[in-house]
Parts: C-alpha cells; sequence; structure tokens
C-alpha cells in the first residue's frame, strides 16, 4: 500500500491511495457493435494492456462458471463487450458505473480496505485501446492465464462455521414480501468471538428431478430474491440475547454486499447454544419462480482471544422522506450526536430505488468536513471499510451528517414508474436514506492513544491534519485536554 500526503490549505492533509483489488462484477449487458481489428502496431492492445486490467479487475467474476453473465478471458470474448467495457468503466462512481465501487475519488477520505475500483491511468487505457479499434496485439505479451479458485468458494476463505437459514420462496412474479422467516441453532458448544460473516444466497433445485432452474443462480443484482436481511443471535430457547453477549441486530446482509470484516480488536460474541433468528426479510420477484437460502459463512478470532474495544452499529436515518416524481438531485438529510469518542470503521449508504448518492459529512465546533461520498445502485449495495490510519477518528460531541440524493426521472431505471410520489417504507418502491455505520467506541485514554498512534504512523507535525480526524491538527499537547471535556 502507498501513502500520498499533500499540503492543503490550513495545515491539511490530502491523501491518496493506491490499493491491489480483487473483487469485479457484472458490466453492462448492452451488446457492442464489432469494429475491425486496429493495426498490428497500435499503441494500446488488448495483449499488453487491457488483459491484464481484467485479470486483476474483472475475472474473479468474468470467467466461465462465477458470478459475472459473460466471460472477460479470452480476446474473442472480451472483443464484442468493447464499447459496453468503455462506457460502464467510464461512469467512475455513477450508479452504473463497473466495477460497482462508487466512492467519489474528488472528496473526502480515499483510503479503503479491498479497494477493487480501476484507477484513472486503466480507464484511460480501457478508452484508448476502444477508440483505437480494439487491436488485439501482438501474442507473445498475452499474460499466462490467472488460476482461480472454484467460484462457489468463500471470498474470505473456508468458514469455521456455516449456518444456513430455512429456504424461502418467491413466486415469478409477485408483489415484495417481507417478514421473519425462522431460526437456526448455530451448533456452537463453546463461546466464540467472531472475526468476519460473509453470507451467499444459494439457489435450491426446484424441478421434480432435483435439477437446479435453468441459469446462472449464484448471483447478485436482478439474479437474487433477498434485497436484505435483518438477523439477530438468540439464545437457545430463542430469547434476545443481552448485547455484551453478541445480542442485537449484526450487519444486515444485503443484495451484492461484500463480507463483513470486524475491527480485529472488537471482535463479536457468538454464544454456545445460541441460534440466529433471521428477523425481517425483504424479498423481491425476478421473473421466475424461486426457492433459495442463505449461508452464513463464520470465520472467528484464535481460541482464547478477547476484544479490547466497543464494538458500535450506528444508523443516521432520515425518516422525513418527501420524494416527488419526475425530479432528478432531491436532498435529504438526517443528524446524529455521537455520544462517546468514536472510530469509524465503516460506511454503508442504505437507500432504495430512487437513490444514487449519499455524503456522510462530520461537523465538529461549526465545521462540516465530508467523510465520504458514493454513489448508490439499488442491486449493489456496497460496505466500504476504511483503512487503519483513514477510519475517522470523532470526539463525542460530533455532529454526523447523511445526505441522500434521490432521480425519479427516467434517466434512474431503478425507478418501475417515475410519475410517482414515495416516502419512508419497507418495500423496493418505497424509499430509505440511512447511513449504515460500524465503528468502536473509545475512552477518553483510547482516544488519546488513537490520536498519537495516527500522529506517528502518517509523520504529521503540529498543525497538520487529515480527514476524518478533527484534533488531530492541535498535536499532543492539547489532546488530553479536549479529550476530558475542557474544550
Amino acid at each position: 500500500m502507498q501513502w500520498n500526503l499533500q499540503r492543503r490549505s490550513a495545515g491539511r492533509v490530502a491523501w491518496a491511495v493506491v490499493v491491489p483489488s480483487a473483487l469485479v462484477m457484472l458490466p453492462w449487458s448492452a451488446m457492442a457493435q464489432e469494429a475491425p481489428d486496429g493495426p498490428p502496431s497500435a499503441e494500446v492492445t488488448f495483449t499488453k494492456d487491457i488483459a491484464p486490467i481484467l485479470q486483476q479487475k474483472c475475472q474473479n467474476c468474468h470467467r466461465p462458471g462465477a458470478l459475472a453473465p459473460m466471460s472477460l478471458v479470452t480476446y474473442e470474448e472480451v472483443r464484442p463487450w468493447a464499447r459496453s467495457i468503455k462506457y460502464r468503466t467510464g461512469l467512475r462512481d455513477k450508479p452504473e458505473a463497473m466495477p460497482p465501487w462508487f466512492i467519489e475519488r474528488d472528496i473526502g477520505i480515499q483510503q479503503f480496505r479491498d479497494d477493487f475500483s480501476l484507477t484513472e491511468d486503466e480507464i484511460a487505457k480501457i478508452a484508448a485501446w476502444v477508440d483505437g479499434g480494439a487491436a488485439r496485439g501482438n501474442p507473445a505479451d498475452m499474460p499466462p492465464p490467472r488460476i482461480f479458485a472454484d467460484a462457489s468458494e468463500w471470498l474470505l476463505g473456508q468458514p469455521d462455521l456455516i449456518v444456513s437459514s430455512p429456504s424461502f420462496e418467491m413466486p415469478a412474479q409477485s408483489p415484495d414480501w417481507w417478514g421473519p422467516i425462522g431460526a437456526t441453532p448455530t451448533g456452537l458448544t463453546e463461546n466464540r468471538y467472531v472475526a468476519s460473516v460473509e453470507v451467499k444466497e444459494v439457489a435450491e433445485p426446484t424441478e421434480p428431478d432435483g435439477a437446479e432452474p435453468a441459469g446462472d443462480w449464484r448471483t447478485t443484482g436482478g439474479r437474487a430474491i433477498v434485497h436484505h436481511l435483518a438477523w439477530m443471535p438468540v439464545s437457545a430457547e430463542g430469547r434476545p440475547l443481552p448485547e455484551d453477549e453478541g445480542g442485537g441486530i449484526w450487519p444486515l446482509h444485503e443484495v451484492g454486499r461484500n463480507p463483513d470484516v470486524f475491527d480485529a480488536e472488537a471482535g463479536r460474541l457468538l454464544k454456545a447454544g445460541s441460534s440466529l433468528m433471521f428477523v425481517n426479510a425483504h424479498l423481491h420477484a425476478i421473473g421466475k419462480h424461486t426457492r433459495a437460502r442463505l449461508d452464513f459463512g463464520f470465520r472467528f478470532h484464535p481460541r482464547g482471544y478477547r476484544p479490547t474495544k466497543r464494538f458500535v452499529g450506528l444508523n443516521v436515518d432520515t425518516r422525513l422522506l418527501d420524494i416527488r416524481g419526475m425530479e432528478a438531485n432531491q436532498k435529504f438529510e438526517g443528524f446524529l450526536v455521537l455520544p462517546e469518542h468514536t472510530k469509524i470503521i465503516a460506511f454503508e449508504p442504505h437507500m432504495h430505488a430512487a437513490g444514487v448518492r449519499m455524503c456522510l459529512d462530520a461537523i465538529w465546533q461549526n465545521t462540516a468536513e465530508t467523510l465520504s461520498c458514493a454513489g448508490y445502485n439499488h442491486g449493489w449495495v456496497r460496505t466500504y471499510n476504511y483503512a487503519d490510519d483513514a477510519a475517522p477518528l470523532l470526539p463525542k460531541g460530533t455532529i454526523l451528517r447523511s445526505t441522500g440524493y434521490f432521480d425519479t426521472t427516467p434517466a434512474n431505471r431503478n425507478v418501475a414508474d417515475p410519475r410517482n410520489w414515495t416516502g419512508l417504507g419497507h418495500r423496493t418502491m418505497d424509499n430509505m436514506s440511512i447511513s449504515i455505520l460500524r465503528g468502536i467506541h473509545l475512552t477518553d485514554e483510547e482516544f488519546e492513544e488513537e490520536m498519537a498512534e495516527r500522529l506517528d504512523n502518517l509523520g504529521l507535525a503540529d498543525g497538520q491534519t487529515v480527514i476524518g480526524c478533527p484534533l488531530c491538527e492541535y498535536g499532543r499537547a492539547v489532546q488530553a485536554v479536549v479529550t476530558s471535556g475542557q474544550q
């Protein structure tokens, strides 16, 4: 990982980061027209320039048997999609961009774990290749093919525990449905602390001979019938557990969502003898009768691990939604005051079909600072996990502001009927606007230690700071005074 610090006004430091990436999903499915190959001496060619990008950023999903509907491994497979690839990658952070990573690069924090977005250089190479005729190039320049794990394998590796939900069904054409779908015992015989959770929707056979229905069923977006699911561990008798015993709602499962990785110092407890209760599922029809289940893959910390920090889930919610039909750029805000010093680990925009963008701001002593802005696509819900030294480190009393942007014009193809007014509601045709945040609460001493560590790791002098750390610029001398409440 490479960090670049640049001076900005008022002693502020802007950040840029280069992070290797490993996951890309479904590009635009519109077929592009063929064009004749460019000359062999074209500056940008498939074998020399484009194939390496596709291997690193696309083929995890765009290969035979994987999630995406077309393979992008060989020149013959890629060539018909050239113009579509240029268009979708050129959208960058817009809702239909591919890969589905929608963080805006001109504002806020830019350092995230597992950032699989394309760099500007990669976007430019793709555009130049297409504009130059999409030449094949010298076969000798072609990199060796990547060796992939089986598409059915887990992104984070084989889980220590897999718990499956009860099965559920949706007819081919049906109104949205939401409600509880039962519970499943975990089978745990000892308490364990969870490091990460990964959830997969798995289609089950519905044909009489036991064969799965035709088509690629282990996919996201329009091929998944679960839009989101709230779930929580409960006792063997089905009673809610206290929060300090691992109770409460855990991170939602949502369509297209990447795995949830908890802070290394704030693992979550999963108790022996507990069950997973699937409190509220939102199901929607996808045009063919579907039966499926959700598999929850848990990876544990080693036995003997004990968390040293307190995990916290925060929602910056906007409930007064008054979204008019046939209108773009409608904006609604929600606010939350932090009751404790907080390190925010992850930012997740949650909206419905009309949502296209969300921003998260931190307001401290009458100064507002944008932490992150991201485009939003209702078929690709993303969680953005901040890098260690970029995670917002906010003092108690900070006001978080979540701003959701909505587009109900025909330009937003997720909206079924752009003429309709919508407000808050559970259905896809209704709307929500929530910044879902994961973090840890910190004592005064822990907060001071976190700030001191960040100053050291980034080499910041007094008067310098970074986005998301409003007290860093005051240096070590003032930290104890500020955190003790003597501002």
